[in-house]
């Protein structure tokens, strides 16, 4: 594993035998002091903007998942807000969310309002940040690897009941829970054990609003022993919209979570 801790994000580990990783990438609001003054926006808009952005609570849920869980998972979880980098996007051309500014690096908050100054060089925050992130999941997936023979990575998201200006596919189907799949990582016993999971929190829908699944480079589409989910929890829920305190629904969600990594954990 990685020789010292870095600031911003946490390995907690799980049992030995567990191949799961709860994988928390948006939770938190917390912005180095470094980063902020290469932010534009006044503090009150800095704090609107984090209530929009952040999936507030979704470490809560995880961390209550672990607890209940008969095989403890191991949680990866960012400690600093996506607004520093954005630990799931590409960091090139690839990243279609580049075009509304909001690739690794955001310039763009999610009304499409200017977040840095045009022309910002994205690299110091990717090499102090984003690149110190990738190699440390890197690493984790291969130590499950290594002591279990194959690693789940479930993705724990929120996202917002009405649109933000920012999604690009913000006009499909916004259930309860959304299951964003990946055709190589996420087989359909993961996705049915999932489904069945999530079934108590009303409907399970695929793929919208939000696609995909989080897997680093070194294994995406080459590794068919590291599984990966992304679970997108609708934020009304669970919590007051968009930016306070968590429900009664957050418990319910964390059973079900539980359940689905106990389910993957055999």
């Amino acid at each position: 594993m990685t020789d010292a801790p870095h600031p911003t994000f946490e390995l907690l580990p799980g049992a030995a035998q567990s191949p799961v990783i709860l994988h928390v990438p948006h939770s938190s609001r917390a912005i180095p002091a470094d980063v902020r003054p290469g932010i534009v926006l006044d503090d009150a808009a800095l704090e609107r903007e984090l209530d929009h952005i952040t999936d507030s609570h979704t470490a809560d849920i995880a961390e209550a998942a672990a607890g209940l869980a008969g095989v403890t998972p191991w949680r990866f979880v960012n400690r600093a807000s996506r607004l520093v980098v954005d630990p799931e996007r590409f960091p090139d051309e690839r990243e279609e969310m580049t075009a509304v500014g909001m690739g690794a690096v955001y310039t763009r908050t999610t009304h499409r309002e200017a977040l840095r100054p045009d022309g910002t060089d994205p690299e110091p925050l990717l090499e102090r940040y984003f690149r110190p992130y990738a190699r440390a999941v890197t690493e984790a997936v291969a130590d499950r690897l290594t002591a279990t023979g194959r690693a789940v990575i479930i993705d724990v998201h929120s996202y917002p009941t009405e649109p933000l200006p920012y999604e690009l596919h913000g006009t499909g189907p916004r259930p309860p829970v959304c299951l964003g799949t990946d055709g190589f990582h996420t087989s359909p016993a993961l996705l049915a054990a999932a489904r069945e999971a999530f079934a108590s929190c009303g409907e399970t829908g695929l793929d919208s609003p939000f696609s995909g699944t989080y897997v680093p480079l070194e294994f995406y589409g080459k590794r068919a022993e590291v599984g990966a989910l992304m679970v997108e929890i609708r934020r009304d829920t669970y919590m007051t919209e968009p930016g306070g305190p968590a429900g009664p629904g957050l418990s319910r969600l964390a059973q079900s979570l539980a359940a689905l990594v106990d389910a993957t954990s055999v």
